[in-house]
């Protein structure tokens, strides 16, 4: 491996780069984007079961709220209804989308990130493939481009930068690229279903307060 990065000159050094800092980010992106810390299955009739009542009082929202994502929009209805218990349909609504935009920023956190690393890796390697024709075209300066013409090794040198940096941007951009869709897929969908429970529980808020 060293001798490739040896072979493959500096421009090969931005994408060692970028590839180390795509790898940091799919695996914290794995380990955030868990249905467990996101939208666990069961926790909107949990929380609706414990408000059939009446808002739970402040230690059961604080804990809902730590529960994941969705439970932190959950919980801003809750905390909506005890600010103010003539709360309309629409303020309720407010408070819920309000927490709810700030629940799709963290879910789309480092994803900007990623796909610019699958945009640019490309272009870094297409960068070192003009430097190693540099190279070359330098190494046959003054002969002439007459047969046996040049230096044999500035040539090869330069067809290794150019071939090594073209093949390692693609390797670095298609993996960044494959899993930045996964990500963007898993997000929508964690997002449609924070969506549709945040619009039952609405429904569900608003016939608490009306009781």
């Amino acid at each position: 491996m060293l001798s490739i990065i040896q072979a493959a000159g500096w421009p090969i050094w931005p994408l060692i780069l970028c590839s180390v800092l795509a790898l940091a980010l799919v695996i914290e992106r794995f380990a955030s984007l868990k249905t467990s810390k996101i939208a666990p299955p069961k926790l909107l009739d949990e929380a609706i079961m414990v408000s059939r009542n009446g808002v739970p009082n402040g230690d059961v929202v604080n804990q809902l709220e730590q529960n994941s994502l969705l439970g932190a929009v959950l919980a801003a209805g809750f905390r909506a209804i005890s600010a103010n218990p003539r709360a309309s349909e629409d303020d309720v609504r407010a408070s819920l989308e309000g927490a709810g935009r700030q629940a799709a920023a963290q879910l789309q956190r480092y994803l900007g990130a990623l796909a610019t690393i699958a945009s640019a890796a490309p272009l870094l390697g297409l960068l070192g493939t003009v430097i190693g024709m540099i190279e070359i075209f330098g190494s046959q300066a003054g002969t002439g481009l007459t047969p046996g013409g040049g230096n044999p090794a500035q040539l090869a040198h330069g067809i290794s930068i150019a071939l090594y940096n073209t093949a390692f941007g693609l390797i670095v951009a298609i993996p960044a690229l494959i899993f930045w869709r996964y990500f963007r897929a898993r997000v929508d969908d964690f997002l449609l279903t924070m969506e549709l429970a945040a619009e039952r529980f609405a429904r569900h808020l608003v016939s608490l307060r009306k009781a």
